[in-house]
């Protein structure tokens, strides 16, 4: 059984410009059956995340926060909180704009303060190969870091699961010790190789430069 899901989706509990439930029947649209609720630590209104419990809705919600953390200057990590652990991913480096090895040090500094389980090679649900690389030696996954009804579902992850829909612990732990591989969403499947029989991924595609 594969679930589908988005692990870095913005709500207007923060900068997005849909409600949680909105958010939700869009990605439940799409055939998600996942998403985490990743929304700013400084702009995220107290208690907004308390309509989450109250939800009539068969797809898993994780919340959890878009960390600021400041090395070197200000870059951002995803924290995903489950039922028994908890995912840190290292968001869009390219976002950085930064020199290749200047960004693996700031990954590598940021994993000394934080246990990092996995890097974005995806800005805005668009594909950044740059940094598919081993010398980033963490897992690497595809977000579409959705702050709009436009940007839902861009790029996703999907999790071969054993049988029958896990608890959320259990996602997120199957999702600590996996990889990725980013697939051309144009495909209209998720492409790529499953890596460890674990996660696979698909991707939009960067528009050319013009």
């Amino acid at each position: 059984m594969h679930l589908k899901g988005a692990l870095h989706v913005h709500t207007t509990c923060s900068d997005g410009t849909l409600s949680i439930g909105q958010t939700i029947s869009v990605y439940s649209g799409l055939g998600f059956d996942f998403i985490a609720l990743t929304d700013h630590d400084y702009l995220l209104r107290g208690g907004c995340y308390d309509e989450v419990k109250t939800l009539n809705t068969e797809m898993i919600v994780f919340t959890g926060l878009e960390l600021t953390i400041f090395e070197k200057g200000y870059l951002h990590v995803s924290r995903i909180d489950g039922d028994r652990e908890t995912l840190h991913v290292f968001n869009h480096p390219a976002e950085l704009d930064l020199p290749l090895a200047k960004v693996i040090q700031r990954i590598k500094a940021v994993a000394e303060r934080l246990p990092i389980d996995a890097v974005e090679v995806t800005t805005k649900g668009f594909r950044t190969p740059e940094y598919e690389i081993d010398g980033i030696p963490f897992p690497k996954i595809a977000t579409d870091d959705a702050h709009t009804i436009q940007g839902c579902g861009r790029a996703w992850v999907k999790w071969i699961a054993p049988g029958t829909r896990t608890a959320s612990s259990g996602l997120l732990k199957k999702m600590n010790s996996g990889t990725v591989t980013p697939a051309d969403r144009r495909r209209h499947k998720p492409g790529g190789r499953v890596v460890r029989s674990r996660l696979d991924a698909g991707v939009a595609t960067r528009p050319p430069i013009l």
